[in-house]
């Protein structure tokens, strides 16, 4: 039975669909056929603009994001796909503060629902720090299908994990 690292948490009922998809050598067409493409989105520049495009939509009273960038060790140092960072600095008598977001460069080679995924929720943490219910709701409102991508990028990166990529 392969471990199934990025699905703890979830019922066993769902899991075991999971498992049989593996075990039939499934899951990689299933995930190709609800999402067929990757995305184009290969610079930080592009990713940049992508992010400021959703954030003006979304998110245009909060504070800029002043920094974009993909960035290939957070996964391996964070167990994380995401991070979003502030950064405050004194220059001279004035408090500079910037917002940092982090994407993890496996996302390079991801569907764009999957990046999305991961840009509403670094974006979501301008408002609210923490994972609380208010977060999931800020989430929600910019990706009305955030919980179905949280969890089809989970299957995304369990098939990544038996395969090594799924997207050329």
């Amino acid at each position: 039975m392969p471990e199934l690292k990025y699905l703890q948490g979830y019922p066993k009922s769902l899991t075991e669909q999971v498992i049989s998809l593996i075990d039939k050598q499934q899951l990689e067409q299933f995930l190709l056929k609800k999402y067929p493409h990757c995305h184009d989105i290969k610079t930080e520049k592009a990713l940049y603009e992508y992010v400021q495009e959703l954030k003006s939509e979304y998110l245009k009273k909060s504070a800029p994001v002043s920094k974009v960038v993909y960035d290939k060790k957070i996964h391996v140092i964070n167990h994380a796909l995401g991070l979003h960072s502030f950064v405050s600095r004194v220059q001279g008598n004035k408090l500079k503060a910037k917002n940092e977001i982090r994407i993890s460069s496996m996302f390079k080679h991801a569907p764009l629902p999957f990046l999305r995924m991961i840009v509403v929720h670094e974006l979501a943490h301008l408002r609210e720090k923490e994972h609380n219910k208010a977060f999931y709701k800020l989430c929600c409102y910019m990706e009305p299908d955030y919980h179905q991508l949280e969890f089809d990028m989970r299957l995304f990166l369990t098939q990544l994990d038996i395969s090594g990529q799924i997207y050329p």
